[in-house]
């Protein structure tokens, strides 16, 4: 078995191994994983933090060896918690993203590969859960980004890959998709018992989740649909002022804490 971490900010994990295949995800700064197939151009890897596979370029990855990954994926929990921040990485400037990870962290540096890092931002405390309320304040901080399908980045992100970002960074793992996050947690019996910070999912009409958001308060929801917005939320589902419609039928609440 082989093993990588990613050095570049985001890179596009795709369904098939082919630059045309669709993205279903992106790895950020930090992510370590095992490498499972082989192709002309690209790897089928299998990340250690969520076990979600992909297809990623060959070009955007640095080898690691076991001893490198057991000791990151045994340390710790380290990341980002800023939209944006800078580093000098290979004497260059590297612009990193929210959830980013920092492996062997300590004392405001960080090392990659043979690289030394200073990190001078803010990073989540790896043996503290966020609350509930601290969950729905980090969710505001994407309010606007678009709507990108696969996107995990305050530059482009989809439904499923907000949600788990946002938890992320309050050092709760969820899957990456909204029908694996659907899987967790204990469900509401009336929407009026859900709090600020909870989880709720959306069916279409086969009954498959669809989609995902955050509560905020009584009745208001942030999700990803177009962009990060905020809209109503009542038992039906997702209220869309601006159509004056609904827009996602609710399937359940949940909290994950």
């Amino acid at each position: 078995m082989k093993y990588g971490i990613i050095e570049l900010s985001v890179v596009p994990g795709r369904s098939e191994a082919s630059d045309k295949s669709e993205m279903v995800t992106q790895l950020l700064f930090g992510d370590v994983f095992s490498i499972i197939e082989h192709s002309n151009k690209f790897i089928r890897i299998k990340l250690q933090y969520d076990n979600y596979e992909c297809w990623i370029c060959k070009k955007q990855y640095l080898s690691i060896n076991k001893d490198e990954f057991s000791i990151i994926s045994n340390s710790a929990y380290h990341c980002t918690t800023d939209l944006v921040q800078v580093i000098s990485y290979k004497k260059n400037l590297l612009p990193i993203v929210q959830g980013s990870s920092l492996p062997n962290y300590k004392d405001q540096k960080f090392t990659i590969g043979n690289q030394k890092v200073n990190f001078q931002g803010n990073i989540s405390s790896p043996n503290k859960i966020g609350t509930k309320d601290k969950i729905a304040e980090d969710a505001l901080m994407y309010l606007n980004a678009p709507y990108l399908w696969g996107g995990r980045s305050p530059f482009g992100i989809d439904c499923s890959g907000f949600t788990q970002v946002v938890y992320k960074i309050n050092n709760v793992v969820i899957p990456r998709d909204a029908y694996q996050q659907a899987k967790l947690g204990e469900g509401y019996s009336f929407i009026e018992e859900a709090e600020a910070g909870d989880i709720a999912f959306f069916d279409n009409e086969e009954g498959k989740i669809n989609h995902v958001g955050i509560l905020i308060g009584k009745n208001k929801i942030i999700h990803a649909s177009g962009k990060v917005r905020i809209d109503s939320l009542d038992h039906q589902g997702i209220f869309n002022k601006e159509t004056n419609s609904y827009s996602h039928k609710l399937r359940i609440i949940k909290n994950l804490l």
